[in-house]
C-alpha cells in the first residue's frame, strides 16, 4: 500500500511538474507580457535619473578626507617667503622680457636659469600632424636629484609656457624658477638643522625623491609629449626622447597663474582634476591640496569653475553635473591631464578672482603639498580613484553612483531581450487552426508524456520559429564597420574641410535610413521579423558596450545613454500602431516621431551643444581629432562607432513599417 501510494504521489508530482511547464511555456506567448518591456525600460531610466538627483544629499555623499597617513598634509612648517618674493619678481621680469623671443631663444634662456640654479638641464624638440596642420614647441625641463633619493622616484612640477586659455604662463613660470631655487638651496636660517652641502653650496636634505621642473611649449601638446616621451612611449621621428631622466614618476602638480608681467593677487584656487577619457587622480592628493591651501594656507578652493559655493543642494548638483560633462568629453582640461593615463596621479592649481594672497601663499602652498609628496613611501593607492565632487570637500565613490549609469543601461538590455522573444513569436493566426478547418473549431492541442503523466498543451506553444539571422548581423556589423569609418575620416580630413565634410555627412546620415529601407524592399526584401532582430542587436550591443563603459567612464556612458534613451522606445511605422488610432492621426504622429528621432541624433546633440557654448563644430571637430592623435580621447570613436550605428539603426525601424508589411 506504502508503494502505491508513493507511485502515485510521484505520478501526481511528475503531472504537476509538466502542467507548470506548460503554463510556463504558455505565459511566454502571452501579449500581455511583452506590453511590459516599454514601461520597465522607462521606469529604469527614471530611476536612473533619480537616483542621480539624491546624490548631492548629505544621506548619499560623504566629506573628504585624506585615507594615506605617510601625508601628513598641512604638518611641516613653509619657509618659503622673504627675500624670495625679491628673486620671484627677478625671474617674472626674465620671464616677460621672454614674451616676444622665438621658441630658440626662450629655450636657451629657460635653460640658462636652471644651469645657473645649480640642475641638471635638457630640453625636447616636438611635432604632431593633425588634420593638415603641424603643432610643434620645444620643451625645457631640469632636475634636482633630492639627497636622500636613490633616483627610483620623482614627482614633477609643472608650469606650460602658455596656459589653456593661450595666455602666457608669465607668474606661474617664474614661480617654478624661484622654487627650484629654493629647493635647491638653503633658504632659511630656521632649517639650519637639516641643511647640508650639496655641490660645495647649502642646500635641503629632506628630498627623498628627485624632482623635475617641467616647462613645456603649450599646456597640452608639449606636456602629452613629454610625458610619452619619459615613459618611452613615441615616435622618435617625431618627439624627441629624453635626454634626461628620473625614476618613476609618483605625482605631478601643474600650475596655472598667468597674472601679467606686473604681476597680480587672486582669491582662489580652482582644483582642476579631470583627465584624459574621464579619469582622475588618487583622491588623497586633490584631498591633500585643498587641506593645505584652505586650511594651513587659508586660501579657498573651488572646483569645476563654480567661483561662489554656498554648498546648497543646487550647486552641489550644479558641480556635479559640471564635473561630469567635463569627464564625459574626455578632453584634457589642463597640462596635468597628460599624466593620467600613466598612472601619475596630478592636479592643476589655477588662481582665480581678485584677492589679497599672491605668488608667496602659491609658492608656500606648493611646499607643502611636494613635502607631503615627499613623505610617500610606495604610490597612492588607499582612496579613490573613480568618484564624483560636488564640493571641495563632499564626494560620492563609485559604489553610490555607478547603478545611475548601469540602470540606464540595462534599460536598453530588456528591450532588447522583448524584441529576440517576439520575434519567436508564430504568426497571429498560429495556435488557431481548426483540425476540420471549420470555423469555431478548437485549436490544435499536443500530448506531452512524462512518465506516467500526461498533459495536453496548444500546438503553438511548443511551436518554434525559425529566425533569419544573417540579414540582422550583418547590417549591425555594417553600420558599426560604417560608423569607425566616418570617425577615421573626420580625424585626417583638412581642417578647412571638415565643415563641409560634417554637413555632408549629417545630410546622409538622415537621408540613409529611409533611402537604405526602401532600396533594401525592392531587393533584399527583409522581414518583419529580420528587422526585429536588428533591433535587438543593436539595443543589446549599445547596452553592453554602455555597461562596459561606465566603469571606464561613468560620465560619458550616463550621457550617451540618456541621450540613446529613445531608441528602446522605437517601433515599425504604422505597422505596430494601435488599431483604434484614427488614421488622420498617424501621419502627424510619424512626423512627430521622425523629429524627436532626428532630435537624438549625434549630429543634432553636436550642433546645439556648440551652439550653447558659443562654438563653432570645425574647432569641436579639430579638437576631437586632436584629442584622438595627441591623447589617445576615445570619446569620437564612441560616438561615431556606439551611438551613430544605434541611432541609424531606430530610424531604419521606424522607417521598415512603411515598406514591409507584418504577417
Amino acid at each position: 500500500m506504502a508503494l502505491i501510494c508513493t507511485r502515485l504521489s510521484s505520478n501526481a508530482a511528475s503531472t504537476w511538474l509538466t502542467v507548470t511547464e506548460a503554463s510556463i511555456l504558455a505565459l511566454r506567448r502571452d501579449p500581455r507580457i511583452l506590453k511590459l518591456p516599454p514601461y520597465l525600460s522607462a521606469l529604469c531610466i527614471v530611476i536612473g535619473v533619480s537616483w542621480l538627483l539624491v546624490l548631492p544629499l548629505n544621506q548619499y555623499s560623504r566629506q573628504t578626507y585624506v585615507s594615506e597617513n605617510a601625508i601628513l598634509p598641512g604638518q611641516v612648517h613653509t619657509y618659503y617667503g622673504g627675500s624670495e618674493h625679491d628673486v620671484f619678481r627677478a625671474y617674472r621680469h626674465e620671464v616677460a622680457a621672454l614674451a616676444d623671443s622665438s621658441v630658440e631663444e626662450r629655450s636657451q634662456k629657460l635653460n640658462d636659469i636652471f644651469r645657473g640654479i645649480g640642475l641638471k638641464v635638457a630640453q625636447q624638440d616636438y611635432t604632431y600632424s593633425v588634420g593638415g596642420r603641424n603643432i610643434s614647441g620645444r620643451n625645457s625641463y631640469a632636475m634636482l636629484q633630492g639627497p636622500r633619493a636613490d633616483a627610483t622616484e620623482a614627482i614633477v612640477l609643472v608650469a606650460a609656457w602658455r596656459n589653456m586659455d593661450d595666455a602666457i604662463n608669465y607668474s606661474a613660470v617664474a614661480l617654478v624658477m624661484s622654487l627650484a631655487r629654493y629647493f635647491k638651496r638653503r633658504l632659511s636660517l630656521l632649517a639650519k638643522s637639516t641643511c647640508t652641502f650639496i655641490d660645495g653650496k647649502p642646500g635641503w636634505s629632506i628630498w627623498s625623491k628627485d624632482i623635475i621642473f617641467l616647462i613645456p611649449s603649450d599646456s597640452t601638446a608639449g606636456t602629452q609629449a613629454w610625458v610619452d616621451a619619459y615613459h618611452d612611449n613615441h615616435d622618435p621621428s617625431t618627439i624627441s626622447s629624453l635626454p634626461l631622466k628620473a625614476g618613476a614618476l609618483q605625482g605631478a602638480v601643474a600650475l596655472d597663474y598667468p597674472a601679467g608681467p606686473w604681476g597680480h593677487r587672486f582669491d582662489k584656487l580652482h582644483v582642476v582634476y579631470d583627465g584624459i577619457n574621464g579619469q582622475l587622480p588618487n583622491l588623497d592628493l586633490f584631498n591633500t591640496a585643498v587641506s593645505i591651501a584652505s586650511g594651513q594656507m587659508g586660501i579657498g578652493c573651488t572646483i569645476q569653475r563654480m567661483w561662489q559655493h554656498n554648498d546648497s543642494y543646487r550647486e552641489r548638483l550644479q558641480t556635479m553635473l559640471r564635473g561630469m560633462i567635463s569627464q564625459g568629453l574626455g578632453h584634457a582640461s589642463g597640462p596635468h591631464s597628460a599624466f593620467m593615463p600613466y598612472h601619475v596621479d596630478a592636479i592643476t592649481l589655477q588662481t582665480v578672482g581678485d584677492g589679497w594672497h599672491d605668488e608667496m601663499s602659491l609658492g608656500r602652498t606648493v611646499e607643502s603639498l611636494f613635502r607631503s609628496l615627499n613623505n610617500l613611501l610606495e604610490h597612492l593607492h588607499q582612496s579613490f580613484f573613480f568618484y564624483l565632487l560636488m564640493h571641495a570637500n563632499r564626494f560620492v565613490s563609485i559604489g553610490t553612483y555607478l547603478p545611475s549609469a548601469m540602470l540606464v543601461a540595462v534599460s536598453f538590455s530588456i528591450t532588447a531581450i522583448a524584441l529576440w522573444v517576439q520575434s519567436g513569436r508564430p504568426p497571429k493566426s498560429a495556435g488557431k487552426t481548426l483540425p476540420s478547418g471549420e470555423k469555431g473549431g478548437k485549436p490544435d492541442m499536443t500530448v506531452i508524456k512524462e512518465g506516467g503523466a500526461v498533459a495536453l498543451v496548444p500546438t503553438a506553444t511548443l511551436e518554434v520559429v525559425e529566425r533569419q539571422l544573417a540579414f540582422p548581423l550583418a547590417a549591425v556589423l555594417g553600420l558599426h564597420f560604417l560608423g569607425i569609418v566616418s570617425f577615421y575620416t573626420f580625424n585626417h580630413v583638412a581642417q578647412s574641410s571638415l565643415r563641409s565634410s560634417f554637413f555632408l555627412f549629417a545630410v546622409l546620415s538622415v537621408l540613409l535610413p529611409p533611402l537604405a529601407t526602401f532600396i533594401l524592399s525592392r531587393t533584399v526584401r527583409p522581414s518583419a521579423q529580420e528587422y526585429t532582430l536588428l533591433h535587438s542587436f543593436s539595443l543589446l550591443l549599445l547596452g553592453a558596450s554602455l555597461s562596459t563603459l561606465a566603469t571606464l567612464n561613468f560620465s560619458l556612458a550616463l550621457l550617451v545613454g540618456l541621450c540613446a534613451s529613445p531608441f528602446s522606445f522605437i517601433r515599425p511605422f504604422p505597422a505596430r500602431l494601435p488599431a483604434s488610432l484614427p488614421p488622420s492621426f498617424r501621419a502627424p504622429l510619424f512626423v512627430v516621431s521622425a523629429v524627436v528621432l532626428t532630435a537624438v541624433s549625434p549630429m543634432a546633440i553636436l550642433g546645439l551643444s556648440n551652439a550653447y557654448w558659443g562654438r563653432s563644430v570645425v574647432d569641436l571637430l579639430a579638437d576631437a581629432a586632436f584629442g584622438w592623435t595627441v591623447w589617445g580621447m576615445w570619446t569620437g570613436f564612441v560616438i561615431w562607432g556606439v551611438w551613430w550605428p544605434a541611432w541609424v539603426v531606430g530610424a531604419c525601424v521606424l522607417w521598415s513599417g512603411i515598406f514591409v508589411e507584418e504577417k
